[in-house]
């Protein structure tokens, strides 16, 4: 029998009788809870699926060839250099289990085949089950009665198979990048002067293309949003944007002439 603590985010916080008159306070939990969960990583190792919790042990290392037999069997949950998320934290007594990526649900529930009607004419009782979650379970075994322990902690103790750290290569490319850049892509706004890159990390990515040839000088209009609403023309003259106008398309523009791409 567990028992269940619900903290103020909303988020369950699970421990075990014997747990709840640890060492480990009421204050202890919630961090741990609340500096965990949604915490994503990038993956360093192999990281098989598993319905029952991969035993990691807190100084930092594991069963690498039962963490592969585990892989065999339901096959992987991540791979080096994917990108994973705490999705639930449960506290026992001495050890932290970790549900990653939702964990392995089926989706489905018993009731899901299940027709009621009259007269022959029958309908399911459910509309099928929600998504299914192909995460899997990591127990970091401390061998002893928890003690108080933060959060930052924790991750440094996975860091061997986690890299909660580790930012992506746009992240590290946009520190590179001129001021005036960076506050124009934090602004989601396309200047003059940004490359390709750039104005796809302001803007994302177009919804249609044109290019063009003008005087043997070739242009290339990205487009940006649908009517109706905001509508962003981008113009290159090769790599590098040359013009950006905006304009709004209100509502009835499907019936309107086509919009012209600005030149």
């Amino acid at each position: 029998m567990k028992l269940f603590l619900l903290i103020l985010t909303g988020v369950p916080l699970t421990v075990s009788p014997a747990f709840a008159a640890g060492k480990l306070t009421f204050d202890d939990q919630v961090e741990l809870i609340r500096g965990l969960t949604a915490e994503h990583a990038k993956v360093k190792t192999y990281l098989p699926r598993s319905k029952k919790p991969l035993d990691y042990d807190s100084k930092g290392t594991w069963d690498k060839q039962a963490w592969l037999s585990a892989g065999e069997k339901l096959g992987p949950a991540a791979r080096v250099g994917d990108d994973v998320q705490i999705t639930k934290v449960t506290l026992e007594n001495d050890k932290i289990i970790l549900e990653i990526n939702g964990g392995i649900k089926s989706g489905g529930h018993w009731y899901d085949h299940l027709e009621v009607g009259m007269g022959g004419n029958t309908n399911p009782v459910s509309n099928g089950g929600g998504t299914p979650s192909t995460g899997t379970y990591i127990a970091i075994l401390f061998h002893k009665p928890l003690e108080p322990i933060k959060s930052a902690e924790i991750k440094k103790m996975l860091s061997p198979i986690f890299d909660f750290d580790k930012r992506s290569a746009t992240e590290v490319y946009a520190d590179t990048l001129p001021p005036e850049i960076k506050a124009a892509i934090a602004a989601k706004r396309a200047e003059p002067g940004m490359d390709r890159d750039q104005v796809v990390m302001a803007l994302g990515r177009p919804v249609r293309k044109m290019r063009e040839t003008v005087d043997d000088v070739e242009a290339e209009d990205w487009i940006f949003g649908t009517p109706p609403g905001k509508i962003t023309f981008v113009t290159f003259n090769g790599n590098k944007c040359v013009k950006v106008k905006e304009t709004y398309a209100g509502l009835g523009a499907e019936a309107a002439a086509p919009l012209e791409v600005p030149r």
